[in-house]
């Protein structure tokens, strides 16, 4: 089954680690092969990785936004993860353990929306304050302010 994603105006995704920009306009795209698609307003940026969640799902982030890291990254991640499990109890240590499983299968992708609610526990317990993507905040609206956080994710060398 295809992948129907509409775009807002410059608004970024990723896409098997090609970041690509929509135009001025609005505009749907199809995606009819198995792809490794995130949007830029689900990246956290590199500062913003200051919590044990957060560094979790920021090196899963760069697993999947970087095809070549995946391999060498897979350990780390377990490793956060790992530590992770022992700070949550239930129901919140699920997220952990699915986060985990679909690292070891390879789908990164499952495993950064695995971590999700447990972005949102983490910043329950220490305040409002904790950085979040920008589809995590309560003011997400995909303001085109959102999207200078998520600029240095993003940034890659052409050529």
């Amino acid at each position: 089954m295809a992948l129907q994603l509409t775009l807002k105006p410059f608004e970024r995704i990723v896409i098997n680690g090609c970041v690509v920009r929509n135009s001025t306009r609005k505009s749907t795209i199809v995606i009819e092969t198995k792809a490794d698609v995130v949007r830029g307003q689900d990246l956290l940026s590199k500062k913003a990785a200051v919590t044990p969640v957060n560094q979790a799902y920021f090196l899963v982030q760069t697993a999947l936004t970087d095809p070549t890291l995946q391999d060498k990254l897979r350990k780390p991640i377990q490793q956060q993860l790992a530590a992770l499990a022992t700070s949550f109890g239930p129901p919140s240590v699920h997220c952990v353990f699915e986060a985990a499983n679909f690292v070891s299968q390879g789908d990164f992708y499952k495993a950064l929306r695995a971590l999700r609610p447990l972005m949102k526990r983490e910043a329950e317990i220490l305040g409002a304050n904790v950085p979040r993507p920008a589809s995590l905040r309560d003011d997400a609206r995909g303001a085109p302010a959102h999207m200078e956080e998520h600029e240095p994710a993003l940034r890659r060398e052409v050529g």
